[in-house]
């Protein structure tokens, strides 16, 4: 009787690289043990996206990307630029403001 692998079980070779690129000395088990379950955990979030796309649930167009960032949030939040720069992005969609506007080109000299 063969023994049927676990769909979310890495890979010989990427286990092998995890070690290769390990810096070695203490807790390497640890940290190659966080590594796989990173992987596995980002293996069942795109499982479970592929299979949202497949329903009729995704009928919303953020969802997934909602979904995807509630489940992995930045670990390095946008600064007050970045998110200023992306709201005006959404306002230049609804109201016909040119790219190159004073609003944009101040935003972009300010320091992040």
């Amino acid at each position: 009787m063969t023994q049927q692998q676990h769909p979310i079980t890495p890979s010989d070779e990427l286990i092998g690289e995890w070690i290769d690129t390990d810096e070695g000395g203490p807790n390497v088990i640890s940290r190659i043990a966080t590594r796989a379950a990173q992987w596995g955990a980002d293996q069942e979030l795109k499982a479970c996206c592929e299979w949202l796309e497949q329903q009729t649930l995704c009928g919303h167009q953020d969802l997934l990307p909602s979904f995807r960032a509630a489940r992995r949030p930045n670990p390095n939040p946008p600064s007050l630029k970045e998110q200023a720069l992306a709201e005006l992005a959404e306002w230049e969609n609804v109201m016909d403001i040119a790219p190159d506007s004073p609003i944009r080109r101040a935003l972009e000299q300010l320091d992040d």
